[in-house]
Protein backbone atom coordinates (compact mmCIF):
# COMPACT_ATOMS: atom_id res chain seq x y z
CA UNK A 1 0.00 0.00 0.00
CA UNK A 2 2.75 2.38 -0.97
CA UNK A 3 1.72 5.91 -1.95
CA UNK A 4 5.05 7.35 -3.04
CA UNK A 5 4.68 10.58 -5.04
CA UNK A 6 1.05 10.95 -3.96
CA UNK A 7 -0.16 14.19 -2.38
CA UNK A 8 -2.54 13.78 0.55
CA UNK A 9 -4.53 16.32 2.55
CA UNK A 10 -5.72 15.37 6.04
CA UNK A 11 -8.09 17.90 7.60
CA UNK A 12 -7.82 18.18 11.37
CA UNK A 13 -4.51 16.38 10.98
CA UNK A 14 -2.56 17.99 13.79
CA UNK A 15 -3.65 15.85 16.74
CA UNK A 16 -5.61 12.76 17.75
CA UNK A 17 -6.97 10.56 14.99
CA UNK A 18 -5.96 13.04 12.29
CA UNK A 19 -2.32 13.06 13.39
CA UNK A 20 -2.35 9.25 13.40
CA UNK A 21 -3.73 9.18 9.87
CA UNK A 22 -1.08 11.65 8.72
CA UNK A 23 1.70 9.51 10.22
CA UNK A 24 0.44 6.38 8.46
CA UNK A 25 0.31 8.09 5.08
CA UNK A 26 3.76 9.59 5.53
CA UNK A 27 5.13 6.15 6.40
CA UNK A 28 3.64 4.92 3.11
CA UNK A 29 5.70 7.49 1.22
CA UNK A 30 3.05 10.13 0.57
CA UNK A 31 3.52 13.87 0.73
CA UNK A 32 1.07 14.80 3.48
CA UNK A 33 -0.45 18.23 4.10
CA UNK A 34 -2.46 18.87 7.25
CA UNK A 35 -4.79 21.68 8.17
CA UNK A 36 -6.54 22.98 11.27
CA UNK A 37 -7.57 26.31 12.68
CA UNK A 38 -4.58 26.41 15.06
CA UNK A 39 -0.94 25.46 14.44
CA UNK A 40 0.20 22.12 15.91
CA UNK A 41 2.22 21.99 19.11
CA UNK A 42 5.00 20.15 17.26
CA UNK A 43 6.44 21.65 14.06
CA UNK A 44 4.78 20.27 10.92
CA UNK A 45 6.23 21.39 7.58
CA UNK A 46 3.04 20.30 5.84
CA UNK A 47 0.70 22.35 8.01
CA UNK A 48 -1.58 25.03 6.55
CA UNK A 49 -3.92 27.06 8.76
CA UNK A 50 -7.50 26.72 7.54
CA UNK A 51 -11.01 26.79 8.95
CA UNK A 52 -12.70 24.12 6.85
CA UNK A 53 -16.09 25.76 7.42
CA UNK A 54 -15.03 28.85 5.45
CA UNK A 55 -15.32 28.59 1.62
CA UNK A 56 -12.64 31.20 0.89
CA UNK A 57 -10.12 29.55 3.20
CA UNK A 58 -10.84 26.11 1.74
CA UNK A 59 -10.39 27.38 -1.82
CA UNK A 60 -7.08 29.00 -0.87
CA UNK A 61 -5.96 25.79 0.86
CA UNK A 62 -6.58 23.55 -2.13
CA UNK A 63 -5.26 26.08 -4.65
CA UNK A 64 -2.11 26.43 -2.57
CA UNK A 65 -1.56 22.67 -2.51
CA UNK A 66 -1.90 22.45 -6.28
CA UNK A 67 0.38 25.47 -6.81
CA UNK A 68 3.02 23.94 -4.56
CA UNK A 69 2.76 20.25 -5.48
CA UNK A 70 0.99 20.22 -8.84
CA UNK A 71 -1.75 17.81 -7.78
CA UNK A 72 -3.99 16.46 -5.01
CA UNK A 73 -4.46 12.71 -4.98
CA UNK A 74 -6.15 11.93 -1.66
CA UNK A 75 -8.36 13.91 0.69
CA UNK A 76 -9.08 12.56 4.17
CA UNK A 77 -11.94 14.53 5.72
CA UNK A 78 -11.10 13.99 9.37
CA UNK A 79 -11.91 17.35 11.01
CA UNK A 80 -14.98 17.07 13.24
CA UNK A 81 -16.24 16.33 16.71
CA UNK A 82 -18.61 17.77 19.28
CA UNK A 83 -18.78 18.25 23.05
CA UNK A 84 -21.45 16.47 25.04
CA UNK A 85 -24.68 18.45 25.39
CA UNK A 86 -28.26 17.26 26.04
CA UNK A 87 -30.31 17.78 22.91
CA UNK A 88 -33.14 19.47 24.81
CA UNK A 89 -30.82 22.07 26.31
CA UNK A 90 -28.37 22.84 23.50
CA UNK A 91 -28.99 26.07 21.62
CA UNK A 92 -29.94 26.25 17.94
CA UNK A 93 -26.55 27.85 17.27
CA UNK A 94 -24.79 24.92 18.98
CA UNK A 95 -26.61 22.37 16.82
CA UNK A 96 -25.95 24.41 13.68
CA UNK A 97 -22.21 24.60 14.40
CA UNK A 98 -22.00 20.86 15.03
CA UNK A 99 -23.71 20.03 11.74
CA UNK A 100 -21.62 22.62 9.92
CA UNK A 101 -18.35 21.12 11.09
CA UNK A 102 -19.25 17.45 10.74
CA UNK A 103 -21.32 17.48 7.54
CA UNK A 104 -21.19 20.73 5.60
CA UNK A 105 -17.43 21.28 5.97
CA UNK A 106 -16.54 17.83 4.56
CA UNK A 107 -18.82 18.54 1.62
CA UNK A 108 -17.15 21.92 1.08
CA UNK A 109 -13.60 20.52 1.13
CA UNK A 110 -14.66 17.57 -1.04
CA UNK A 111 -16.07 19.92 -3.67
CA UNK A 112 -12.77 21.80 -3.84
CA UNK A 113 -10.76 18.58 -4.03
CA UNK A 114 -13.06 17.06 -6.63
CA UNK A 115 -12.56 20.01 -8.96
CA UNK A 116 -8.84 19.24 -8.97
CA UNK A 117 -9.14 15.47 -9.11
CA UNK A 118 -11.55 15.45 -12.04
CA UNK A 119 -8.85 17.13 -14.15
CA UNK A 120 -6.12 14.63 -13.25
CA UNK A 121 -5.51 11.64 -15.52
CA UNK A 122 -5.82 9.18 -12.62
CA UNK A 123 -8.45 11.09 -10.67
CA UNK A 124 -8.31 10.86 -6.91
CA UNK A 125 -9.73 9.45 -3.69
CA UNK A 126 -11.77 10.98 -0.88
CA UNK A 127 -12.07 9.29 2.52
CA UNK A 128 -14.63 10.57 5.03
CA UNK A 129 -13.93 9.91 8.71
CA UNK A 130 -17.41 9.16 10.02
CA UNK A 131 -18.51 7.52 13.27
CA UNK A 132 -20.52 4.68 14.72
CA UNK A 133 -22.59 7.52 16.23
CA UNK A 134 -24.17 7.91 12.81
CA UNK A 135 -25.38 4.30 12.85
CA UNK A 136 -26.78 3.96 16.39
CA UNK A 137 -28.32 6.26 18.99
CA UNK A 138 -25.95 8.98 20.14
CA UNK A 139 -27.35 10.39 23.43
CA UNK A 140 -25.49 13.48 24.53
CA UNK A 141 -24.21 14.11 21.01
CA UNK A 142 -27.43 13.86 19.01
CA UNK A 143 -26.53 16.56 16.51
CA UNK A 144 -23.13 14.96 15.95
CA UNK A 145 -24.68 11.53 15.34
CA UNK A 146 -27.20 13.02 12.91
CA UNK A 147 -24.42 14.83 11.05
CA UNK A 148 -22.36 11.63 10.76
CA UNK A 149 -25.41 9.75 9.44
CA UNK A 150 -25.66 12.48 6.85
CA UNK A 151 -21.97 12.07 6.05
CA UNK A 152 -22.49 8.37 5.35
CA UNK A 153 -25.34 9.25 2.99
CA UNK A 154 -23.24 11.97 1.37
CA UNK A 155 -20.46 9.46 0.77
CA UNK A 156 -22.71 7.25 -1.32
CA UNK A 157 -24.13 10.15 -3.31
CA UNK A 158 -20.75 11.67 -4.13
CA UNK A 159 -19.39 8.27 -5.11
CA UNK A 160 -22.09 8.05 -7.77
CA UNK A 161 -21.89 11.66 -8.95
CA UNK A 162 -18.11 11.86 -9.18
CA UNK A 163 -17.35 8.43 -10.63
CA UNK A 164 -15.37 7.16 -12.42
CA UNK A 165 -12.58 9.67 -11.75
CA UNK A 166 -13.03 10.00 -7.99
CA UNK A 167 -13.67 7.23 -5.48
CA UNK A 168 -15.43 8.26 -2.26
CA UNK A 169 -15.63 6.07 0.86
CA UNK A 170 -16.10 6.48 4.60
CA UNK A 171 -14.83 4.99 7.85
CA UNK A 172 -17.38 4.51 10.64
CA UNK A 173 -15.03 4.78 13.58
CA UNK A 174 -15.69 3.60 17.12
CA UNK A 175 -13.96 4.82 20.32
CA UNK A 176 -10.32 5.77 19.77
CA UNK A 177 -7.60 6.24 22.37
CA UNK A 178 -6.14 9.75 21.90
CA UNK A 179 -4.87 12.59 24.05
CA UNK A 180 -8.48 13.82 24.23
CA UNK A 181 -10.10 10.49 25.17
CA UNK A 182 -10.62 11.48 28.80
CA UNK A 183 -13.01 14.24 27.74
CA UNK A 184 -15.47 11.67 26.41
CA UNK A 185 -14.52 8.48 28.28
CA UNK A 186 -13.50 9.10 31.92
CA UNK A 187 -13.04 5.34 32.43
CA UNK A 188 -11.23 4.07 29.33
CA UNK A 189 -10.80 0.56 30.75
CA UNK A 190 -14.56 0.21 31.27
CA UNK A 191 -15.27 1.41 27.74
CA UNK A 192 -12.71 -1.01 26.32
CA UNK A 193 -14.58 -3.90 27.95
CA UNK A 194 -17.66 -3.08 25.84
CA UNK A 195 -15.68 -3.65 22.63
CA UNK A 196 -15.50 -7.29 21.46
CA UNK A 197 -11.80 -6.95 20.56
CA UNK A 198 -11.16 -5.78 24.13
CA UNK A 199 -9.54 -2.43 23.44
CA UNK A 200 -10.13 0.99 22.00
CA UNK A 201 -8.77 1.75 18.57
CA UNK A 202 -5.44 3.50 18.22
CA UNK A 203 -5.13 6.39 15.73
CA UNK A 204 -2.93 4.17 13.56
CA UNK A 205 -5.76 1.63 13.28
CA UNK A 206 -7.90 4.30 11.65
CA UNK A 207 -4.97 5.47 9.55
CA UNK A 208 -4.33 1.98 8.21
CA UNK A 209 -7.95 1.65 7.11
CA UNK A 210 -7.85 5.06 5.45
CA UNK A 211 -4.65 4.04 3.69
CA UNK A 212 -6.30 0.88 2.39
CA UNK A 213 -9.23 2.83 0.95
CA UNK A 214 -6.84 5.31 -0.67
CA UNK A 215 -4.60 2.63 -2.14
CA UNK A 216 -4.85 0.67 -5.40
CA UNK A 217 -5.89 -2.37 -3.32
CA UNK A 218 -9.31 -0.68 -3.00
CA UNK A 219 -9.51 0.40 -6.64
CA UNK A 220 -13.00 -1.16 -7.02
CA UNK A 221 -14.34 0.12 -3.70
CA UNK A 222 -16.45 3.28 -3.82
CA UNK A 223 -19.55 4.44 -1.97
CA UNK A 224 -18.75 2.14 0.95
CA UNK A 225 -18.67 2.76 4.69
CA UNK A 226 -16.08 0.55 6.39
CA UNK A 227 -16.76 -0.29 10.04
CA UNK A 228 -13.71 0.39 12.19
CA UNK A 229 -15.10 -0.39 15.62
CA UNK A 230 -13.46 -3.56 16.92
CA UNK A 231 -16.60 -5.63 16.46
CA UNK A 232 -19.04 -3.00 17.70
CA UNK A 233 -20.46 -3.07 21.21
CA UNK A 234 -21.12 -6.04 23.47
CA UNK A 235 -24.94 -6.43 23.54
CA UNK A 236 -26.51 -4.80 26.61
CA UNK A 237 -28.83 -7.75 27.25
CA UNK A 238 -25.82 -10.07 27.62
CA UNK A 239 -24.22 -7.65 30.05
CA UNK A 240 -27.47 -7.56 32.05
CA UNK A 241 -27.39 -11.36 32.25
CA UNK A 242 -23.86 -11.27 33.58
CA UNK A 243 -22.38 -12.87 30.46
CA UNK A 244 -19.66 -10.21 30.34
Amino acid sequence: MELTNRVVLVTGGTRGVGAGIARVFRAAGATVLTCARRPPEQPDPGFVACDVREPEQVAALVDGIVDRHGRLDVLVNNAGGAPNAPAAEASPRFHAKVVELNLLAPLLVSQAANRVMQGQPDGGVIVMVSSVSGQRPSPGTAGYGAAKAGLDSLTGSLAVEWAPKVRVNALAVGPVRTELSDMHFPDLAAVAKTVPLGRLAEPADVGNCALFLASPLASYVSGATLLVHGGGEWPAFLTAQGDR
